[in-house]
């Protein structure tokens, strides 16, 4: 995204219904941020990642350890359900919570990359900030068909094909915007500096994960109070409210 205005227009987000048969008790939380100005460098949302880093530290978690919590064991059980191999490709949340357990500390990339970072090690769910500026219409987690094109993070000259039958969040223009799942963001939604039209995303599998998405979006949306922008109130999708329409009139979906 440039320094001018986000690309203003309405969003469905939609689980296609496929995948909730596949792994029934999939929730995806959302926050759509219309117009927000991503700074490199947040103190409070440092301060935020900083707490969360150490209090992982303090349990000195092995890499047994995170895969057998909850929230992550069952992650690993919805990629088997999707063919995906976790050892090879971890969820988003169990490589960052592999690496901070070891010790590490987390590379800061920018105030919100950084804030999803936080919250993602606080409620152990994979959460992430999404670029939607180039993206109307529709945004699907699906099965892919295998001729969506996917530009690697930090790639784009060197477009990828998901396999057929991979979990993707593809548009309307056959376009996948993730690799198996939320394993891999796509170049064109990365979140970069400067004015941004976002779509936070919080995801659970396990019994119980909506009310741990529900923690996730309050969360980010307590530190979102502290930005220069106004977030739409959050929307939980599942099997039963497997679409919504965000960045237009407010969805049933919303949380109370």
């Amino acid at each position: 995204m440039d320094s001018a205005s986000p690309v203003a227009g309405a969003l469905t987000v939609t689980i296609d219904e496929r995948l909730s048969e596949r792994v029934p008790g999939y929730v995806l939380g959302l926050i759509a941020v219309p117009d927000i100005e991503v700074v490199g460098d947040d103190p409070a949302v440092g301060a935020l990642l900083t707490a969360a880093e150490d209090a992982l530290h303090g349990e000195r978690l092995g890499k047994a350890d995170v895969s057998a919590l909850p929230g992550i064991a069952a992650w690993r059980d919805a990629y088997r359900s999707v063919d995906v191999n976790p050892n090879r490709f971890p969820c988003a949340a169990e490589s960052v919570l592999r690496r901070v357990a070891k010790g590490d500390r987390l590379p800061r990339i920018n105030s919100l990359v950084d804030l999803c970072n936080a919250v993602s090690l606080t409620v152990r769910l994979p959460v992430a900030s999404c670029d939607v500026g180039d993206i109307e219409g529709e945004l699907a987690v699906r099965l892919a068909e295998g001729s969506e094109t996917y530009l690697p993070l930090g790639a784009p000259d060197a477009p990828e094909h998901p396999e057929p039958g991979e979990v993707v969040y593809a548009d309307g223009q056959g376009r996948a915007h993730s690799r198996r799942w939320n394993w891999r963001q796509g170049d064109v939604v990365k979140t970069g500096l400067g004015r941004n039209r976002l779509l936070i995303t919080v995801e659970s599998v396990h019994e119980g994960g909506r009310e741990t998405v529900e923690r996730g979006l309050r969360q980010v949306a307590d530190a979102l109070a502290g930005f220069t922008a106004e977030p739409a109130p959050p929307v939980v999708l599942d099997r039963s409210t497997p679409s919504a329409e965000l960045f237009g009139a407010p969805s049933a979906a919303t949380v109370r």
